[in-house]
């Protein structure tokens, strides 16, 4: 009797086996962030908890940004489309006005039957933009990215700029809106900041995640600091000797480069004390360098306050967790700040992956990766099908790198920043590999001939202090033709209201 009770239950037994393990998915984006953390060799950085992290997975040494600005960027996550393929190059513009029926990364979770949350900053909400809801089984909870404590900081309390371009208010009238400080130090317990709210809500979608097994969990945390302004506790501060951040080797722009491809202060103009033109001042420059580390270290703790709960409620074992940073940031390189370029300092960025039964602990990878890999890689660890479209789908699955660190699946990686050059829409399209950085300027469609040039040697000049293009054509041809191997980059786009859909 028992031996055909087995035999009669065996299929059933075999079915119940083979019904594959959905892993929860912990995106842990992080606003402004470069490898200012110890696991990326940084010895100015406090950062325990990434550096934990990174022990636990691997590490990419070699990750870029698609575009070295927030809302493209978080566009290119979510998509997994270069911004490139959709000709969204700005803050303001929703990608469903350029492809209205995308299927997002999360979309995608939730369309096979994952819990998708978004906590803080995910998509770029702010000068003009909105998130997506279409994205999310309940709608995202946002969280402040402009915050002060004491209102001497704000104006007395006004509505400052970019406090305004966040929360878009009176975006007509920014220049006429008086400016936020540019940082803040206070006594205050860490969620008297948004990240540490931040934190203590994916704490509770953690815990609600653990009282309902039977439904997979893609919680999407978007941490804003080290984002401007630099308010963080002043324990954070304290963390950090500000007489150790030393000023930047070089302070001047490559030399020989386009003069519109870099910039000076960029958004650093929207606060207070700092002024309207450069110079910086040392004192004022290693007040900037040591508000941008506390602020890592800030979220640093925060972070590492979710990792802690994801153990204690033994979730750690099935759960895939990434660690991306949006875009990189200039600290006064090249007489530089804030992001906006193509350079190496706005657009390397910190991308740890752990994933259980795949990655080995601790490992690290030169593979070249970008930000629209995250996709194809999360869907392929997951055991998703893959997402084709409708838009252009851009990325490769980093899932054999995991695997082994020494596999690569591609030989470059590539990113973009426009600029006006003679009053004329210009886009400097990249190509990075382990060694060089090669940057086309020109209009999209326009002839070879009409391009401007940049070359990289970062084996022999890791500050980019000199443009090699004219010295080095035969490299130059070797990377243009890699350049050649992507299509023809889309022009901006050109908004028609009718095809803007709210979600």
């Amino acid at each position: 009797m028992r031996l055909f009770l087995f035999l009669l239950l065996a299929p059933v037994m075999t079915l119940v086996a083979a019904k594959p393990v959905r892993p929860n998915v912990l995106l842990i984006c992080v606003d402004d962030l470069k490898p200012a953390l110890g696991c990326y060799s940084d010895a100015l950085a406090k950062t325990p908890n990434l550096d934990r992290l990174a022990a636990r997975g691997m590490r990419f040494d070699l990750a870029y940004c698609n575009q070295s600005v927030c809302a493209p960027s978080r566009n290119n996550l979510l998509l997994g489309s270069r911004s490139t393929s959709l000709g969204i190059y700005n803050l303001s513009d929703n990608f469903r006005m350029a492809v209205p029926d995308a299927v997002t990364l999360p979309q995608h979770f939730k369309n096979y039957g994952w819990r998708t949350e978004a906590i803080g900053k995910i998509l770029h909400t702010g000068h003009g933009n909105h998130d997506d809801e279409a994205s999310w089984s309940v709608p995202p909870v946002k969280d402040k990215v402009v915050e002060y404590l004491d209102p001497a900081n704000s104006a007395n309390g006004q509505l400052t700029r970019e406090e305004a371009f966040f929360t878009n208010q009176q975006l007509g009238r920014i220049r006429e809106l008086p400016r936020g400080a540019a940082w803040e130090s206070s006594d205050v317990a860490d969620n008297a900041y948004a990240d540490g709210r931040i934190a203590d809500a994916g704490v509770l979608r953690l815990r609600a995640a653990k009282k309902n097994p039977g439904e997979p969990l893609f919680l999407a945390l978007g941490f804003v600091k080290p984002h401007l302004p630099f308010t963080a506790p002043k324990k954070y501060w304290d963390m950090h000797d500000r007489a150790a951040f030393p000023l930047a080797a070089r302070a001047t722009p490559p030399e020989d480069a386009p003069a519109y491809a870099g910039k000076t202060l960029g958004e650093l103009n929207n606060y207070d004390p700092v002024p309207q033109e450069p110079p910086l001042t040392d004192d004022m420059q290693r007040t900037l360098m040591h508000g941008y580390y506390a602020s890592v270290s800030f979220m640093d703790a925060q972070v590492g306050r979710v990792l802690d709960e994801l153990d204690a409620l033994g979730l750690s074992d099935k759960t895939i967790i990434v660690l991306w940073g949006d875009h990189g940031w200039h600290l006064g390189d090249h007489g530089m700040w804030t992001k906006h370029t193509n350079y190496e300092q706005a657009n390397r960025i910190p991308l740890i992956i752990v994933a259980p039964g795949i990655t080995v602990a601790g490992s690290r990878t030169k593979q070249p990766a970008e930000t629209v890999d995250i996709l194809p890689t999360l869907v392929e660890l997951a055991g998703l099908p893959i997402l084709n479209g409708p838009q252009p789908m851009d990325g490769i699955s980093l899932v054999p790198v995991l695997r082994d660190p020494l596999t690569r699946v591609r030989d470059h990686a590539t990113h973009a920043f426009p600029r006006q050059r003679d009053g004329q829409f210009v886009l400097g399209r990249a190509i990075r590999t382990e060694r060089y950085r090669l940057v086309e300027w020109k209009k999209p469609g326009a002839a070879a001939d009409t391009a401007d040039l940049e070359l990289y040697d970062y084996q022999e000049d890791p500050l980019e202090t000199r443009n090699l293009a004219q010295m080095r054509p035969e490299v130059v041809a070797g990377l243009l033709a890699i350049l050649s191997r992507h299509p023809e980059a889309v022009p901006p786009f050109a908004p028609n209201k009718k095809k803007n859909t709210k979600n």
